[in-house]
This record gives C-alpha cells, sequence and structure tokens, in this order.
C-alpha cells in the first residue's frame, strides 16, 4: 500500500509538472541589467557555505522519494547524476523504511552510487530519535533534512491530523542529531515567524519549500474519489515571497526550492537571499522522461548557465547576487506591500558603478 502511494506521488508529480503552464511568482522578479557590470567568467565561483560545510554549487537535487522498486530506481539514476555533476542529493521521505525495513535499498542507493557525495536523510516531524538515527546510519548522512507538510496531511486520504508535537520534537531531534538539521517545507512556504523559531530551536537550514513547484495539495486530492479539496490547491505562499517575508534573519542559512525552473530561477533565488537551491520536479521529469546521461547533462548545462548569469551580473560569487538591483512586480509586489517589506530599496542595492573604478586598465595596454 505505502509503495503504491509512492509511485502514485511520482505519476501525480510527473503529469502535474507537464500539464503546467510554467508560470510562477519568480516571473515578477528581474534582474536590473547594468551593461558595464559584467567581469571575466574565469573570476565566478560557484561555491557556497550552507550549514557550516562548503558545496562546490548552490544547487542540490532536492528530496523526492523512496520506498518502493520504482522509486528506488529513480533514486539510483538521480544518486548517479548527482555524483558525476558532484551537487547534493537528499532522500525522500523515509518513512516507509521505518515501516517496512525491506524497502532500505530504495534509500541506501543514494550513498551505493555516491560513496563521497553529500547526502542528506529525510523525515517527518513525529519520527522518533531512534527512527532519525536508523536513517542517518543508512545513508552516513552529512545533513538530516526534516519536513513540514501538513497541508499535505490533511489531504492525503490516510494522511495524519495531529500537528501539536511537531515544535517539541524537533527541538529534541536539533539536541540530539549529530549532524548540521535541514526544516523544509514541502511546497507552502515557510514564513519568516517560522523561520525565525527553527532558528532560535537550533536549526542550522531553513528551506521555504515556496507554493510554484509540485502541488501536493493537488496531487492528494486526485487520490481522493471525490476530489473534495481542490480549494487548498492555492494554499500558501511562494518561494520568491517567502525569501523576501524572511530578508535579513540572522543566525540561520536559508536554502530555496519550490518553482525552479532554470538557472535563472536559480539566481534570482540567491539574489532574494537564498544560500542553496533545490530542485526536484524539473530532475524527475528528465529521469522518468530520458535517462540519467540526460539529467547528468541538464545539471552540468544549468551549472554552466549559472556561471554565465552571474558573469553578465558581475556577482563573483553566489552570495554575491544578494547585491545585485531587483525589479519586484506583480503578486510579489502586493505581498512585499502587505508584508511591510520595502521592495523598492531592492531596486537600488548594486555597488558595480563603485567596483569598477578599481578593476584592471584599458585592452591593449
Amino acid at each position: 500500500m505505502i509503495a503504491d502511494r509512492k509511485d502514485d506521488h511520482v505519476r501525480h508529480a510527473v503529469d502535474q509538472r507537464r500539464a503546467d503552464s510554467g508560470g510562477n511568482d519568480f516571473d515578477c522578479v528581474t534582474f536590473v541589467h547594468h551593461a558595464l557590470a559584467g567581469i571575466d567568467s574565469g573570476e565566478v565561483s560557484l561555491a557556497v557555505d550552507v550549514a557550516g560545510k562548503q558545496w562546490d554549487t548552490p544547487l542540490y537535487v532536492n528530496a523526492m522519494t523512496g520506498g518502493s522498486a520504482k522509486t528506488g530506481e529513480i533514486n539510483r539514476k538521480l544518486a548517479v547524476a548527482a555524483r558525476e555533476t558532484g551537487i547534493p542529493i537528499a532522500a525522500g521521505s523515509m518513512s516507509a523504511f521505518f515501516r517496512d525495513p525491506a524497502v532500505a535499498d530504495t534509500y541506501r542507493v543514494l550513498r551505493r552510487e555516491n560513496p563521497h557525495g553529500f547526502v542528506m536523510a529525510n523525515v517527518n516531524a513525529t519520527a522518533s530519535l531512534e527512527q532519525v538515527l536508523r536513517a542517518i546510519e543508512l545513508l552516513e548522512a552529512d545533513a538530516l533534512q526534516i519536513h513540514l507538510n501538513a497541508v499535505q496531511e490533511v489531504v492525503m486520504p490516510e494522511g495524519d491530523r495531529s500537528f501539536g508535537s511537531w515544535p517539541r520534537q524537533i527541538e529534541h531531534l536539533v539536541a540530539h542529531v549529530p549532524i548540521p538539521v535541514i526544516v523544509k517545507e514541502v511546497g507552502f512556504g515557510l514564513s519568516r515567524q517560522t523561520v525565525a523559531w527553527l532558528r532560535d530551536a537550533g536549526v542550522s537550514v531553513a528551506d521555504v519549500g515556496g507554493r510554484g513547484g509540485t502541488n501536493f495539495a493537488r496531487i492528494e486530492n486526485s487520490r481522493r474519489p471525490a476530489g473534495d479539496f481542490a480549494f487548498l490547491e492555492s494554499w500558501g505562499q511562494s518561494t520568491p515571497t517567502c525569501l523576501l517575508d524572511c530578508a535579513g534573519l540572522d543566525g540561520i542559512d536559508i536554502a530555496a526550492s519550490g518553482g525552479i525552473r532554470s538557472p535563472l530561477d536559480i539566481a534570482r533565488a540567491l539574489a532574494l537571499g537564498a544560500s542553496a537551491t533545490g530542485v526536484a520536479g524539473a530532475f524527475l521529469d528528465t529521469v522518468v522522461r530520458a535517462d540519467t546521461d540526460a539529467l547528468v547533462a541538464q545539471i552540468r548545462t544549468w551549472l554552466d548557465q549559472l556561471r554565465q548569469i552571474l558573469t553578465v551580473l558581475g556577482a563573483r560569487t553566489p552570495a554575491d547576487l544578494a547585491g545585485c538591483d531587483l525589479l519586484i512586480t506583480g503578486e510579489v509586489a502586493s505581498f512585499c506591500a502587505l508584508r511591510g517589506i520595502d521592495a523598492a530599496a531592492l531596486a537600488h542595492r548594486s555597488p558595480w558603478w563603485r567596483e569598477s573604478r578599481d578593476r584592471g586598465g584599458v585592452i591593449g595596454e
């Protein structure tokens, strides 16, 4: 029964991505183009610091699946792609493993195929410390993701209905696990108040996991005979609005996932304050539609294109994008007005004209 649900999730996620028009709130975020801001591509490094660790890139394969023979094969392909491109990878929810140890290899394959990579275990907020330690051991995990999915659970026919213990359990796990803890939403966003609470609880990274990508309310509603929860399919905040809401919060790294469709969306998320960006749907579609080689090529292309975007913007590192001028329009601008965020200030923060005076001499001299 669990295996069937995992397979259903993959099928619905892929179908949903192919049916969507492609627009989301990232389209309300535009870089101001300064035609003399560019630098040499060789000056750009994509390395970032996340939870006290250095990653070679700001891109990671976010949590997707596991728990059945079909999803185990998907995880194998994802792990090979992560190994070949050097990007971190997260397991899908490991609840199936806790209920049935026989499916352990559908998750363990992430480490077997990627022995030296950065691998994240993934559990829900009800997992016990004993279960979490088993998950960490199985994957030899470098970090632990705890996913928050109350809206999904409410819509899921067989889902949980009790969420009051989540804050205490997160505090307990943070205090006792030996690796950094990442808390992520599954597509409905994290508010500033939630991220501040996570920071104070000792969480290392908050992945805002905003609306705009795979919609689990829609997926779970499609599994209901009456389809009577369609009114929740637009619930939550988008990834760009979450990032703007969390701006200026110190003491916790912010990661961005949910609706990232291209290297431009990665750059937008980094410019809005993310330290790293997670992608699931776009990579899942490639693996299901094509093969591992196609995903490896896609990731390499995205990283090269991201480097060129930084080159044009004059950003030597992903962190430098947080100083680029941005125009915030549409629904995202409306969100900013209602939440008291000065979106106009983002259009006047670039230092490129000051830095240009310190650059090298005239070509040909």
